[in-house]
């Protein structure tokens, strides 16, 4: 049985502080080129932080949709009897940039309002330092789509993040030719917006998850919150083909791949095991067990019996390098896998350093403590930190480059990579 490494908790104490507020990072990003952040503009507006470029020959756009599902239920929002989802699409466009064009913003003004207190209270910031809603992506609203078929990935986020929470990884997938499709799972995070206006919090589902906590019925509604995600991702699925003409037009569904962090790994890992569409899948430091605490009491069944699909673990180390353990439901993942398999683990990284805490909370540096720093992202140094982002965008793009593409550049093979990585195959 092999060691795995989760250094940071597992879903069921993601759910449980993330949708509380008290420790789930749910943030805006930073520029991995070094970059600092813009100052104050005006009292009381907080810094503007950016995302770091994409890496690839394409320029990127962002196009978004709601998705309603009549057959179901909504499960967190009482009384309503259809299940609605926000997704966005990022994918390679045909424009430059440049004077003129408008790129989109990675929070909306009502999602970042729900978000800010999440993120400050997470990262133990100053309520009002950082500007939530001032980030922008590098990604042109329905910008027309370049030539080409493109493989199709989806990004589920952690438990009580937004589908917003991950857009260094998303650009740089879609700017290296990829479609790359986030989903909302709508009442987990902070605030998710819809095309009329409304917001839906996770009022409802904190509640349900403290009761759970209080009854003992925890892995009980653990089991339920990833059901729901793997539905929410089956429904995706089903809808790729239904998007507008300028999308699927350069969308290939016959190769799909899926990643996550968090409790969206958990869920790229279990929607794989029920839905063979999904060729190829990335866990990002989520546990695939049903407890607060892994402990090999409540594995999933995917956790139980593997894949016959390439599916990768990347895991975090902790800064200190005390962290890293054992973690049963990775250990039974990687005994019972039968597709390809790696797992790789980031140096000097902590649970958020999968998400973009990498960039974002690097550009903080010199205006929060470096233990704060050091406990978000695993660093104090804004170095490390751009090349533990260099490292996850890499690795990441290898993986699906090898699988949905056909091109190997055995970053995954192991040995000496450049990057502060290591890889066990």
């Amino acid at each position: 049985m092999r060691a795995s490494r989760l250094a940071a908790a597992s879903l069921a104490g993601v759910v449980i502080a993330g949708i509380a507020g008290i420790a789930v990072p749910t943030a805006a990003n930073a520029n991995a080129g070094g970059q600092a952040p813009e100052r104050k503009q005006e009292q009381g507006q907080g810094l503007t932080l950016r995302l770091p470029a994409p890496s690839g020959r394409y320029a990127t756009g962002e196009s978004t949709f709601r998705l309603v599902d009549d057959s179901r239920a909504d499960p967190w929002v009482p009384g309503q009897p259809y299940r609605e989802l926000m997704i966005s699409v990022f994918y390679p466009a045909k424009h430059g940039g440049g004077h003129g064009v408008t790129t989109t913003n990675q929070f909306p003004k009502a999602v970042a309002a729900g978000v800010a207190p999440a993120l400050d209270g997470s990262f133990e910031l100053t309520p009002g330092l950082v500007n939530w809603a001032a980030t922008k992506t590098h990604s042109v609203a329905d910008a027309p789509m370049a030539a080409g078929r493109f493989p199709v990935v989806l990004y589920s986020p952690g438990a009580g993040d937004a589908r917003d929470w991950n857009v260094t990884l998303v650009e740089d997938l879609a700017s290296r030719g990829y479609v790359v499709v986030t989903v909302d799972h709508t009442g987990e995070g902070p605030a998710v917006q819809f095309p009329d206006g409304h917001v839906v919090d996770n009022g409802p589902l904190m509640t349900l998850a403290g009761q759970a906590a209080q009854n003992g019925t925890f892995p009980d509604f653990l089991e339920n919150l990833v059901a729901v995600r793997v539905a929410d991702t089956k429904l995706v699925l089903d809808r790729l083909g239904s998007l507008p003409h300028r999308l699927t037009a350069g969308m290939d569904l016959s190769r799909i791949g899926m990643f996550g962090q968090s409790g969206g790994g958990f869920t790229a890992a279990s929607t794989m095991y029920d839905d063979p569409r999904i060729k190829a899948g990335v866990d990002m430091d989520g546990t695939m067990e049903y407890t607060q605490e892994p402990d090999g009491t409540h594995l999933s069944e995917v956790a139980q019996h593997g894949l016959d699909r390439p599916f990768l673990l990347m895991g975090s180390s902790g800064h200190s390098g005390s962290d890293v353990r054992r973690e049963p439901s990775w250990a039974a993942f990687w005994q019972h896998q039968r597709g390809w398999k790696a797992d790789v683990t980031l140096l000097d990284s902590e649970h958020a350093s999968f998400t973009d805490a990498e960039a974002l909370l690097a550009q903080l540096a010199g205006r929060v403590p470096d233990a704060t720093l050091v406990a978000g992202i695993g660093t104090a140094d804004p170095a490390r930190a751009r090349a533990a982002v260099r490292a996850d965008r890499a690795v990441v793009a290898s993986f699906f480059d090898k699988f949905l593409k056909g091109c190997d550049d055995h970053l995954l093979d192991g040995g000496q990579t450049g990057y502060p990585i290591s890889v066990e195959r």
